[in-house]
């Protein structure tokens, strides 16, 4: 029997625009860094394998599997998770909000991954089309609303995107 002492990296990171610091095993999942160690459980884990997209959170604003992306990958990076669309008042940013207008979550455990792409999604391609938005959630599987809200949702928010810029 040995007493192997583990490797460990001092990490720090921006998460929902706050730096925060940690230290991790080189093995450590960024999806687990961010649950168990920043206790930030919006982020949610469904199959370890990056397929069902619930893990998805921002890097630099662009979408990732935090479920195949070690911790020691994010040192220095922008991170951000569910929890920062949230306003500062604590109110549903606009885009959470036309989820819930438009019933777009059930059970609610793919929801994170959803909105986390539909921000990136959004952010890039405000005027993106139905089918535009059918492609880029095409990786998130949801189990429960058959889809169709969650695009409108998503639909419906680019529209007032655009709307804003033109009235800007």
């Amino acid at each position: 029997m040995t007493n192997e002492k583990q490797e460990t990296t001092a990490i720090t990171l921006t998460v929902n625009g706050e730096t925060m610091s940690g230290v991790v095993e080189p093995r450590m999942l960024l999806s687990d860094f961010i649950r168990q160690d920043l206790q930030l459980t919006g982020t949610h884990v469904g199959c370890e394998h990056g397929v069902c997209g619930a893990c998805t959170i921002l890097i630099d604003g662009v979408s990732v599997r935090s479920c195949l992306t070690f911790a020691v990958q994010a040192e220095g990076c922008r991170i951000e998770t569910v929890e920062g669309l949230l306003e500062r008042d604590g109110k549903l940013s606009p885009l959470q909000q036309a989820f819930s207008d438009h019933h777009a979550l059930q059970c609610g455990f793919c929801t994170p991954g959803l909105l986390m792409t539909a921000t990136e999604l959004l952010r890039t391609r405000p005027g993106a089309s139905r089918d535009d938005i059918r492609d880029a959630i095409s990786g998130n599987l949801c189990r429960c609303t058959g889809y169709q809200t969650i695009i409108d949702a998503i639909f419906d928010m680019g529209t007032r995107l655009l709307a804003e810029e033109k009235s800007a």
